[in-house]
């Protein structure tokens, strides 16, 4: 739980805060980008929820905090908003809430699809969000990007006898994995699922398209709310910026409207904007001008 004497002081006065045991992971901003923004290396409240709706959202962002670093003045609500998750967005899509310090914060999502249901990347492992997978069916497989947000893929996998899908080079961070990719070339796991390989990026992402419409992106692509454009990961360096442009390069023939990265917003648009956006961030890249 949040500290109330550890509270940042460029909070917004009022019964929402952020302490300083925040690691920045963005899901808050996110979540609840009308209540929160960044400042220096911590997410911090800029405004205090302005009617009902945003306090629920808000709580919410509280209740998918991995660090606990989010509190209330007063006796907060949050037991009857975890029942919001996990979090409908559209289409059978879920957003699942309940992020982990062990993937630092990042996303993960629940599809829920006639053929079997797939976890993309791991929330923290929690009974809430077991017995609602189990109410929806239960999870087949357990898609997960790159090393970094595995989470508790692990524990989730045994509980519903899960297979794991990772890309070889990220099998250290799960070695008993039950699927392994090794192709380069983008390959239809099922109908509705493509998986991308992007191994020439630093962090060896395998990427998901669902339905030729929804990008689960991973870190290698996510929205920015503020400047509203597609961004990607600053490396550092020619050779960087080179693999960071080449992993793109490999999305570039299969257009998507819905972009769903592992931190940051998730974001709609039409294919067509969508691809404006992708197309100019290659070309900065490319250019050494990464946005």
């Amino acid at each position: 739980m949040a500290d109330i004497n550890k509270r940042l002081f460029m909070n917004f006065p009022g019964e929402f805060f952020v302490d300083s045991t925040c690691i920045n992971c963005d899901a808050c901003r996110g979540i609840a980008p009308n209540v929160f923004a960044e400042a220096e290396d911590y997410a911090y409240v800029k405004a205090q929820p302005a009617n009902d709706e945003q306090e629920r959202i808000a709580l919410r962002a509280l209740i998918a905090c991995p660090t606990g670093s989010i509190g209330t003045e007063n006796p907060n609500n949050a037991a009857e908003v975890i029942t919001d998750f996990p979090l409908h967005l559209e289409n059978g899509i879920y957003y699942c809430g309940f992020n982990s310090r062990k993937s630092y914060g990042g996303n993960s999502y629940f599809i829920e699809h006639p053929s079997g249901n797939w976890l993309i990347d791991s929330p923290r492992f929690h009974r809430h969000l077991v017995n609602r997978f189990k109410e929806m069916g239960g999870i087949d497989f357990i898609f997960l990007s790159h090393r970094d947000d595995v989470a508790d893929a692990e524990k989730y996998a045994a509980e519903f006898s899960a297979q794991r899908i990772i890309h070889h080079k990220e099998l250290s961070a799960q070695p008993d994995a039950e699927i392994v990719i090794h192709e380069t070339d983008p390959v239809e796991f099922l109908p509705d699922f493509l998986v991308i390989p992007t191994p020439e990026n630093p962090c060896s992402h395998v990427i998901l398209l669902y339905k030729k419409r929804d990008l689960f992106s991973g870190d290698l692509l996510q929205w920015d709310l503020y400047r509203s454009r597609l961004v990607a990961p600053e490396f550092s360096g020619s050779s960087g910026r080179k693999s960071l442009a080449t992993s793109l390069g490999k999305l570039q023939p299969f257009p998507f409207e819905y972009v769903l990265p592992a931190h940051g917003a998730w974001m709609r648009r039409s294919a067509d904007e969508m691809q404006q956006h992708f197309i100019r961030l290659i070309r900065s890249i490319r250019e050494s001008k990464l946005q």
